[in-house]
Order: C-alpha cells, then structure tokens, then sequence
C-alpha cells in the first residue's frame, strides 16, 4: 500500500500540482524579473544558495547523521512551495516577485536536486546505506512532474483564462491535502521509529526553517529596503516545496526515514508563515492607526 502511494499515487499528485501551478502563471512572471532584477536575485540567492548552506549549518549544529541529515538537506534544495504565493498575497507581499521566484526556480531545480542531492547521499551517508540516485535517471522524472506539467498549465491558462483563474485556490487546498496524506502515510509505515525519529530531526527542522524566515526578512530589509518585497523573500525561501522533498526521499531513493525531517518542516512551515503574517499584518494595522 505505502509503495503503491510513493510510487504511483505521489508522482500524478505532484503532476497535478505542478499543472494547477502553470495555471496560475504567464509569460509575464518570467519577463517580470527584467523589471526587478535586484529583487529577483536576492530572492534567488536566500532561496538556492543561502538556504542549503543554513541547512548543512544546522545539520552539523544539531548532529543529525545518516538518513535524516540527508532528508532535511533534500528539502533545502526543492523550490518554493505551491502556497507560498497564497501566503504573499495573505501577507501583503510583493505577489509578483513570489510568483516570479517560483516560477524561474522550479525551472531550474530540477537540474541542481540530482547533483546535489547525491552530494548530500555520499557526504551523510553511511557505508552500509544503499541509495541508488542515478542523476540522468532522477533529472528526467523531476521535469516529468514538475517542468512538463507547469508548461501544459500555462498553455491552458493561455487559452481558457477564466478558468484557470477559478481554478488557482483549489490547487493550494489540494496540495496541503496531499502532503498531509502522504505525511500520515509515512507516520504509519515508521511505526514505533516515529517517535525517536521525529525528536531526533524535528529541532533542526524548525530551527532550518526559523533561521531561514528571519535571514530572508532582514536581505530583504537591508539590500531592497522595500517592506512588501522583504515579507515575500520571508516566505518564499521558508515555504519549500515540501511534497516534492517527499517524492525523491519516497518515491525516488524509498526511505521513509529520510522522509521525517521534509515531513516535519512542511507541517511547521504553515505555522511559521501563519504566524509571520498574522504579526505584518497587525503592525500595519497599528501602523495605519497612528497615521
């Protein structure tokens, strides 16, 4: 059962989401980082270079080895998640700076989740660990689920626009409804492992995530000076993509324990982004009030 879920069920998921993240973009959520380049890279370097380099910090901070390590280093390297961009618009955050991050991210990804990855498998890992991530292999099904479907949501949004508009909030439900399923999945296959699993990992976690949130907060502050811009950097690098983290850790290499750490921090990265929001959002308030 739990094999058929991460083998078959997770991949046309991901398609899905992946197809309902290419209906919410346009040509102009690419051409747009022209127009704010400044902004766009900052966001590129918090997103891909900055954040791994806080995981393998945290990861040798908190003294997490083997399957674990891995796992939380893997969900570094995923792109923003399908609800980040929610979240900006939630947060009054520049919506189309996440979009575009989003957007040109997912794109690249995919070429840099192999390669690094199997830096992550040979680095923690364990010689008596077997994990098989044949680069070539792993690169052509994340643009199966991930690159191919985006392109065929952005063509339907080009000629049903209507539609694919109406179609947008649904692709966020049904995205949390499916990590949170494959997250259930996961709990019950560790069984009694679950437990010393999830304390041994959760920490690093939320401290990954934290660390994050607040480092893309303060680039953002300190190098735009643009608070819309800084709120949408907080959430795009804290909100991963963390359905795709589970798709390689038990889809692609089948280990449920690596799976803990991307499990953790995709629960608790609603959290965090909840929180973050609700705290912008009441200092406008207050902000407002006093003008």
């Amino acid at each position: 059962m739990f094999q058929t879920l991460t083998q078959v069920a997770l991949p046309i998921a991901i398609i899905l989401i992946m197809t309902g993240v290419g209906l919410s973009l346009t040509p102009a959520d690419f051409t747009r980082v022209l127009k704010q380049p400044k902004a766009f890279f900052v966001g590129v370097i918090c997103q891909m270079l900055i954040l791994p380099l806080i995981a393998i910090a945290v990861i040798a901070l908190t003294g997490l080895t083997g399957e674990l390590a891995i796992g939380l280093f893997i969900l570094s390297l995923c792109p923003g998640g399908a609800t980040s961009n929610l979240y900006s618009y939630l947060a009054k955050a520049d919506v189309g700076l996440s979009v575009s991050l989003t957007a040109v991210i997912g794109f690249i990804t995919p070429f840099t989740i192999p390669v690094l990855a199997l830096w992550a498998i040979n680095f923690y890992g364990s010689e008596g660990d077997q994990f098989d991530l044949p680069i070539i292999t792993t690169w052509i099904k994340l643009m199966i689920v991930t690159v191919i479907p985006v392109l065929v949501g952005m063509a339907v949004r080009g000629k049903w626009a209507d539609m694919a508009k109406r179609s947008e909030r649904f692709v966020s439900i049904f995205s949390m409804a499916v990590l949170a399923f494959v997250i259930a999945s996961i709990c019950v296959n560790l069984g009694e492992k679950l437990i010393d699993f999830a304390l041994a990992a959760g920490p690093a976690a939320i401290i990954l995530n934290l660390t994050t949130m607040a480092l893309g907060y303060f680039a953002g502050k300190f190098l735009l000076h643009q608070e819309s811009q800084s709120r949408a950097i907080t959430i795009e690098v804290g909100m991963q993509n963390g359905t795709l983290a589970l798709l390689i850790t038990s889809g692609i290499l089948e280990s449920s324990s690596m799976s803990i750490a991307p499990s953790i921090y995709s629960l608790f990265m609603f959290i965090s982004a909840s929180l973050f929001t609700y705290v912008v959002l009441k200092r406008d308030k207050a902000l407002s009030a006093q003008s």
